[in-house]
């Protein structure tokens, strides 16, 4: 099927009350903020959004609220329906087909791992069958599901048994492996970029799209980077792109998920704690992760 997902995709935050159970509430002050900061386009459920420490009741919850939220204004929702069930992910994707949303993204299985190829093409095709109507992404992040297999190949494969594929969400460091999904079978595939911090490095390898989670609170910089690389200032742009490594390495030291949830309550828009195995900040450090902001100069670049 054919879609673009093109310009800042936001990897959103399921917000939480502070007890751990879902507030669904914020989801309608998330899509306000993402849409005042140039973003129309969200991918809901997935790394970003604590999937796997979530149950199906709840993340069917998710997708139905923000499919609520979106109607009728700009916003586009994609929703992650990996699991390492496949009858959870197939439930998933057939809601959100009910829901009629843009598109759906799976990743691997991470604990019985596929083998091959070939075995995960069938573990795709699985998903994508449940939701007929709707393209199909899948999501390439072997940081987290430890599944190392050749993207390329899996294009090749997966075309003849998903009919729906649309491309690959493609959070993996291999730019030759990137380049080769870009260019696979005369560009047909959509490849959205998923590492926030080499954004500049995809786009000048070809990439139209990026699924991020520092696109949630820090969208002007990469707006920035986009209008930097499309008008050829490559000083500019490297710039822009590297107070994204000097935001992403502030927030790693605090534990990447909480402290990113907590940015989002300094705008105004609190998504809540952070559930465990993820850690979230102390007082303390909440109060030194603002002063650290603050010396960064973060406020002053994303109000730029």
């Amino acid at each position: 099927m054919s879609i673009k997902l093109s310009g800042l995709i936001a990897a959103t935050h399921t917000p939480f009350q502070a007890d751990g159970q879902l507030n669904l509430a914020v989801v309608a002050r998330q899509a306000e903020h993402l849409l005042a900061n140039g973003v129309r386009t969200v991918f809901i459920g997935g790394t970003t959004g604590e999937s796997h420490s979530l149950a199906v009741e709840e993340r069917l919850a998710l997708a139905q609220r923000w499919s609520k939220v979106a109607q009728g204004s700009e916003l586009r929702v994609v929703v992650h329906v990996g699991s390492n069930s496949l009858t959870d992910a197939r439930t998933l994707a057939a809601q959100a087909q009910s829901l009629g949303v843009a598109a759906i993204a799976a990743f691997s299985p991470s604990y019985f791992k596929p083998k091959d190829v070939a075995t995960l093409v069938a573990c795709c095709a699985e998903i994508a069958g449940a939701a007929p109507a709707l393209p199909f992404y899948f999501y390439d992040i072997p940081s987290m599901t430890g599944v190392q297999l050749s993207m390329p190949a899996f294009l090749e494969l997966a075309t003849k048994s998903v009919p729906t594929l649309a491309g690959i969400k493609f959070t993996n460091p291999d730019l030759m492996a990137y380049q080769q999904c870009l260019h696979a079978q005369s560009h047909r595939f959509d490849i959205p970029w998923g590492s926030d911090e080499t954004l500049l490095g995809a786009l000048a390898l070809g990439a139209s799209g990026a699924v991020g989670s520092t696109y949630n609170f820090a969208a002007p910089i990469y707006h920035r980077v986009l209008a930097a690389f499309a008008q050829g200032d490559l000083a500019k742009a490297r710039a822009e792109q590297y107070r994204s490594v000097e935001l992403v390495e502030l927030l790693a030291g605090f534990g990447f998920m909480g402290a990113a949830k907590t940015v989002m309550s300094f705008l105004g828009v609190d998504v809540g704690p952070a559930r465990l195995p993820h850690s979230n900040l102390t007082a303390e450090q909440v109060v030194e992760l603002k002063s650290s902001l603050e010396r960064l100069g973060y406020f002053d670049w994303i109000r730029a």
